[in-house]
């Protein structure tokens, strides 16, 4: 298999696709790999890093993709990148189509096979995929909520973690999750008062069981969602429905109603977002304000931190993009009933249904997908 890493284009993103310990498995696996120039420059690993286990360096991403059958990435293709797919590549990366119609529809028209880090399924259940940047991501919502709780950046001038004699900020993580209990853990570190909210009674009674008395957890009704939002200093919004859009839990008419200063910060946003005054914001101007209230909905967090988030991505990446080197896309995706989810696009179909009942797309299965392909070419 030809392999392809292009450098991420997307605003302040500094992740690669693959790091010189993974190219080094793949080129052990007996597969060719090309990079493109300055792709590692983000996590420490400079083109001589890459040429040492083997890499071929490219001078430009239009090289990398015309060499390539296969293309490992981080983040959703941009614009100029989809315009360069061809229907026999492989692309392996995050999508996050739901919310977004246009990449759907460029992906649909390049005709190839697209795997989204997100769908994938797990074993034990969850996304393994997607937990290492959910656990990143956690961690720095409480961070990024601390700094916007500070004057200048509009928020009301309190310590998260407060100071003896002074009370800590009130902290409200909406759902249990892999993102909430990582951010529960950073928010206690702080010294925060804790809420978690979540509608699995299970979720609740593990985090209880995990956390303590330090940590309130309380089952989501409206009225309980309402009461602790308004009473919160800062709001994670951790809730997440596999390939589909996120629910709009935090109302425009509740933000509001919401303390003057306080702070959303909505790690769903790469599926559009949980509160309904969210938009997408990048590392370069990460906050807005919506009534007196900071909104901080950076749609790649983990990018902040790319040595760390690349190098975990990568431990779970690793084994199935190698299936897909040894393999090719229909008999790695076929053998296994966990890494199937992970198609949505092939070859012009949308394979993933969350994302045709979200956009309007007729939906195929993804095995029946790939087995008429495979009839087709006999």
């Amino acid at each position: 298999m030809r392999i392809g890493v292009p450098k991420e284009i997307k605003n302040h993103e500094y992740r690669v696709g693959l790091t010189p310990d993974s190219v080094r498995e793949m080129i052990a696996h007996g597969h060719d790999v090309w990079v493109e120039t300055q792709a590692g420059s983000g996590i420490g690993a400079d083109d001589a890093a890459y040429e040492a286990v083997g890499a071929t360096i490219l001078a430009t991403a239009r090289e990398v993709f015309d060499v390539a059958q296969m293309i490992v990435k981080v983040k959703e293709p941009q614009a100029v990148e989809r315009a360069m797919l061809r229907p026999d590549h492989i692309l392996f990366t995050y999508l996050h189509l739901a919310p977004d119609a246009d990449q759907t529809a460029d992906l649909v028209k390049s005709g190839a096979t697209c795997i989204a880090y997100e769908t994938v399924l797990g074993a034990q259940g969850g996304l393994p995929l997607l937990a290492p940047m959910s656990q990143v991501a956690g961690r720095l919502s409480v961070i990024a909520g601390a700094k916007a709780l500070e004057k200048e950046a509009g928020g009301s001038g309190v310590l998260i973690g407060g100071v003896p004699g002074v009370a800590p900020g009130k902290v409200v993580v909406i759902g249990g999750g892999v993102v909430g209990a990582h951010a529960i853990t950073m928010a206690l570190g702080l010294g925060a008062d804790v809420t978690v909210l979540d509608r699995n009674v299970d979720v609740l009674a593990d985090l209880s069981k995990t956390f303590g008395s330090s940590l309130r957890t309380v089952y989501s009704t409206k009225a309980a969602l309402e009461h602790y939002v308004l009473e919160a200093d800062v709001v994670v919004g951790a809730v997440l429905v596999a390939g589909a859009a996120a629910p709009k839990l935090v109302t425009a008419e509740m933000v509001k109603r919401m303390k003057p200063g306080s702070v959303l910060v909505d790690v769903a946003i790469d599926q559009g977002g949980c509160f309904e005054t969210s938009k997408a914001t990048t590392h370069s101007d990460p906050t807005y304000i919506v009534d007196e209230v900071v909104h901080y909905c950076v749609a790649n967090m983990p990018g902040a931190v790319p040595r760390t988030s690349t190098y975990a991505l990568n431990n779970a990446t690793l084994p199935f993009a190698l299936a897909l080197a040894d393999k090719g896309a229909e008999k790695a995706l076929l053998e296994d009933p966990l890494f199937l989810p992970g198609l949505n696009v092939h070859k012009g179909q949308i394979t993933c249904e969350a994302v045709a009942v979200a956009l309007g797309y007729d939906y195929v299965e993804p095995a029946t997908a790939l087995k008429a392909t495979n009839a087709a070419a006999a």
